[in-house]
């Protein structure tokens, strides 16, 4: 069998909307040799998507005397990360995948069981934020350190009520005894609109992650003007934006 890993980040938001546009629903994408080891071929004609590795490297030391054995001592090259491209494709585009994209159609059709409205329930349970149920708005107050959240019974269903508390603790993360998210001195005065869309990216990691329908909130559309203006002023925003919802992610 194939062990299956998930994309983080960036990759994870770029591959989930390239399988939307083109139809694919696994979200199993390779490199042509890793699907090669596992028995299919990438059929031909068809094109690659990029994604990005970042990797640890540190420089070798280097020495600045001069001749006459003055200057500085040799030094540690501090530690970077280099990003390399790889070119994957979707299990969609190969031939002898049939078996993971059947796999995969029925571990995505168990979505929103109500085994994993359970585990829902007991993780954010687990996490230990202060949560507050009542009212008709879901919200974090940063002065309070708490979450607002309307009662379960108010949404459609139990996943859409876990998607909304997944927002909300992303926000949560952000607190100063946290991750001390501030994002005044990159975002400037579109950091609220920066921070919503951390939190709904990383909602959306985390519904994935848990098997669960992420919610369509109604206030999407009073964001999308400002999201716009974050990604048009600053190409690299996605990949900011995209990173620190995964950090949210990964300290939930």
């Amino acid at each position: 069998s194939i062990d299956l890993r998930p994309y983080r980040g960036a990759n994870a938001v770029w591959l989930a909307m390239v399988g939307a546009a083109r139809g694919w629903s696994t979200g199993v994408f390779g490199t042509y040799r890793a699907w090669q080891r596992h028995g299919c071929q990438v059929r031909r004609g068809e094109r690659s998507t990029y994604v990005i590795l970042w990797k640890p490297t540190t420089p070798k030391p280097t020495d600045d005397r001069d001749d006459t054995g003055s200057g500085d001592e040799t030094t540690p090259g501090r530690p970077r990360l280099l990003a390399r491209a790889y070119s994957v494709f979707a299990a969609e585009q190969c031939d002898g995948a049939d078996e993971i994209i059947a796999r995969r159609a029925e571990h995505l059709a168990q979505r929103d069981t109500p085994e994993r409205i359970a585990a829902a329930e007991q993780y954010f349970g687990a996490v230990g934020a202060t949560v507050i149920e009542g009212g008709d708005r879901a919200y974090y107050s940063t002065a309070s350190d708490t979450i607002h959240l309307p009662a379960l019974a108010q949404f459609d269903t139990a996943a859409f009520f876990y998607g909304t508390s997944a927002h909300e603790h992303i926000h949560w993360t952000g607190h100063v005894d946290r991750l001390h998210r501030d994002l005044s001195g990159r975002f400037g005065s579109e950091a609220y609109g920066a921070e919503e869309l951390i939190a709904e990216l990383g909602a959306a990691m985390w519904c994935a992650q848990g098997g669960l329908s992420a919610v369509t909130r109604t206030d999407h559309a009073s964001y999308l003007a400002s999201w716009l203006r974050i990604l048009g002023a600053d190409p690299r925003a996605l990949l900011a934006v995209a990173s620190r919802a995964q950090a949210a992610v990964d300290h939930l």
